[in-house]
């Protein structure tokens, strides 16, 4: 009998005895404030639909429209016989919105950190990157070969200590960084890293995934959160998070741009994302650009729950935005805190290495502007319930 695989079994029911697997339950909604999960309708406190427009009128009516127009793909690569008009108006757009020169697609935001990292970088290079920087990051300094330098979380004094020591050790340099952290929903201090970046006269580079839509006036992101446009040299933002589509892009510079139509790899290797996809993100900047209203209304949700959350005792660490963990520190605990939650109607998943550091699991719970003020007190009502049973918050007295 064949032993090839008997690792496997070993690293998997490993992972069973750590609470570590990953139990992935199955959609059979669109998404919104309620869906039905394995067959149950619950409270949706999981996805990253920011702006409920993942199951839009609007969006999808542009989705079908590109579908009778364009077809259902692009059957090509954009370098080659798959660039749409949708994919060039796309763009125009989103640099507009942006507030930068120029900006390109891609099918995620994932294969956007992909193609820009090693795109400006190589073995003779050095990154500085945040230590709790997203995986995408990771891989795509991973793929460039150059040197990682991490420094100590949103520290931009250690990042210039980190570019002090290696001086003369490399030939070109970029820091990144995320800009908001997608597990404890915290800020990056742009400012004070922005200006470590031009000291220094080094790249510098946000990815921005979870401040599209979030941050910024009408949801324009980090850099305009923080009134630093034209300071950062790339912003990498994602389509599938508040602008409840899917794809990626990088925004910034014409010179990098135009080198990533060149060079990236994504784009020139793998198929363009397609017509729907691009049409409902279209819709989703006119929306973005015509109102501010769903910014506003996820803003006032996440300062009610988290507010409410604090009052009765939960710890939700240092988040600033809408992202809200519930730490619970144990991966146990926190599997059944979420069992829990979902038994009364409410889908919270657990969080756990590797996703975050061991002795770090929690219930990340994403607020939207889906949420209505008695969805949110359902939540609420059911975390505090789950949270008394479990010993995580005392007792009403």
């Amino acid at each position: 009998m064949s032993t090839k695989l008997n690792w496997l079994h070993a690293e998997l029911a490993a992972l069973r005895e750590q609470n570590l697997y990953n139990t992935i339950r199955t959609i059979d909604s669109p998404q919104g404030a309620w869906i039905v999960v394995d067959g149950k309708r619950v409270l949706n406190f999981c996805s990253n639909n920011y702006l409920g427009l993942a199951n839009d009128a609007r969006l999808k009516q542009a989705a079908h429209d590109a579908v009778e127009k364009f077809g259902v793909g692009p059957a090509a690569v954009r370098s080659i016989a798959g660039t749409l008009a949708l994919h060039n108006e796309l763009e125009k757009r989103l640099a507009d919105f942006k507030g930068v020169e120029a900006t390109i697609s891609f099918q995620s935001g994932f294969n956007s950190n992909g193609a820009v990292i090693p795109a400006l970088v190589g073995k003779e290079d050095v990154i500085f990157s945040d230590e709790l920087n997203h995986a995408s990051i990771i891989d795509g300094a991973r793929l460039s070969g150059a040197n990682i330098a991490r420094y100590t979380h949103n520290d931009a004094e250690a990042l210039e200590d980190a570019i002090t020591q290696s001086a003369g050790t490399y030939r070109r340099a970029l820091i990144v960084t995320d800009g908001v952290f997608s597990m404890d929903g915290d800020i990056a201090p742009l400012p004070q890293i922005v200006e470590v970046a031009e000291r220094h006269d080094i790249l510098l580079m946000v990815d921005d995934a979870h401040g599209e839509g979030v941050l910024g006036r009408g949801g324009r992101g980090i850099v305009d959160h923080f009134g630093m446009h034209g300071r950062v040299d790339v912003e990498v933002g994602t389509m599938s998070k508040a602008f409840g589509v899917v794809g990626g892009y990088v925004a910034g510079k014409k010179e990098i741009v135009e080198w990533l139509r060149q060079r990236g790899r994504p784009f020139l290797f793998s198929s363009a994302v397609t017509p729907a996809d691009a049409a409902a993100c279209l819709r989703a900047v006119d929306i973005l650009e015509e109102s501010t209203e769903l910014v506003e209304k996820l803003w006032n949700n996440a300062r009610y729950f988290k507010k409410e959350m604090k009052q009765m005792g939960f710890d939700t660490g240092a988040s600033e935005t809408p992202i809200t963990p519930v730490m619970l520190g144990d991966a146990q605990l926190a599997q059944n805190f979420s069992r829990a939650l979902f038994d009364n109607d409410v889908f919270a998943m657990a969080i756990k290495y590797p996703t975050v550091p061991q002795g770090k699991a929690r219930i990340r719970v994403m607020i939207s502007a889906a949420h209505s003020q008695e969805d949110l007190d359902k939540g609420l009502e059911v975390f505090g319930k789950v949270g008394r049973e479990l010993g995580v918050i005392k007792e009403k007295i």
